[in-house]
């Protein structure tokens, strides 16, 4: 809500009063308000063609007063939202990936489309736009790592924007095992996965986060010695092993969800500064879906 003054003289006759009247102007923010937020931080023309990235359920013109940060539009995460009277849900992965034939209530995405419907709770992804342009995705686990001299590590097909990936240095060489140890850590005791010699020294380093199997070739011929991703598969390690290199595995959700607290820290940022009466919260529900045993 934004005050405005505005002065009335009273009548034209003397003696004359003059009384400030405050009017406070409600500022309709509305969803579409905050996607031209999100499309500056991380354009939709960035996700790769095969990704279905932007708006998944809502409408633009629905008003928006408080944002949660998720990864996933997952059930659990939609009915907290929809309790927590959150007006829009951003979330890493897309709701709606693959082409629906229908809306089916009965099924889990129906059931959340519904859900999100009744409670005029908007849904949007940033996705492989999120991951790809700077100070996104692959650059903050990049800085978390230690990184410098940064590249690219697969090159954009457009112009304008950056590649998949990223490739870089580590401050000085560790041991492929003692690097294992330390991303573990560094991401909050997440069992991790390594494969090549465990003393092996290593310090030119690729990573893309999410699922990075399909790049392991890209990988084999981009001279760092050793590969971070999620999802990698049993041929892929076996592949590093036979190139003399490293691989380690952090895990699909370790890798991404370090985008919920980042995102919501710049979001808010932002709405303090165009002072937008617009409240934004990471979600705390979240957890990997595997359990270690």
């Amino acid at each position: 809500m934004r005050p405005v003054p505005v002065v009335w003289r009273g009548s034209s006759k003397k003696p004359r009063f003059f009384f400030i009247i405050i009017i406070y102007v409600m500022e309709n923010i509305t969803v579409s308000d905050i996607i031209e937020v999100l499309d500056a931080i991380a354009p939709r023309s960035a996700a790769q063609k095969w990704d279905n990235v932007g708006l998944q359920v809502g409408h633009l013109k629905w008003p928006v007063r408080r944002v949660m940060i998720a990864l996933d539009a997952a059930p659990l995460v939609v009915q907290a939202a929809c309790e927590r009277k959150i007006d829009l849900l951003v979330t890493h992965h897309p709701l709606i990936f693959r082409p629906l034939s229908c809306v089916d209530f009965n099924t889990p995405v129906g059931r959340i489309v519904q859900l999100s419907a009744q409670h005029r709770l908007a849904v949007f992804s940033a996705h492989t736009n999120l991951d790809a342009v700077a100070e996104g995705l692959n650059d903050i686990l990049a800085r978390k790592i230690g990184l410098f001299h940064m590249q690219d590590f697969i090159a954009s097909e457009t112009p304008d924007h950056n590649g998949i990936g990223r490739v870089g240095d580590l401050p000085e060489a560790h041991s492929l095992s003692s690097l294992a140890g330390s991303l573990r850590n560094l991401l909050g005791g997440t069992s991790v996965r390594f494969s090549g010699m465990p003393d092996m020294m290593v310090r030119r380093v690729a990573i893309c986060t999410g699922s990075g199997g399909s790049l392991m070739d890209d990988f084999l011929q981009s001279g760092a010695d050793v590969f971070i991703t999620g999802d990698l598969r049993y041929h892929d390690a076996r592949s590093a092993e036979w190139a003399n290199v490293g691989m380690i595995d952090i895990g699909h959700f370790a890798s991404e969800h370090l985008m919920v607290n980042a995102l919501t820290e710049r979001l808010d940022g932002i709405f303090r500064q165009r002072d937008l009466n617009v409240k934004v919260e990471a979600c705390d529900l979240e957890k990997d879906p595997f359990i270690m045993v």
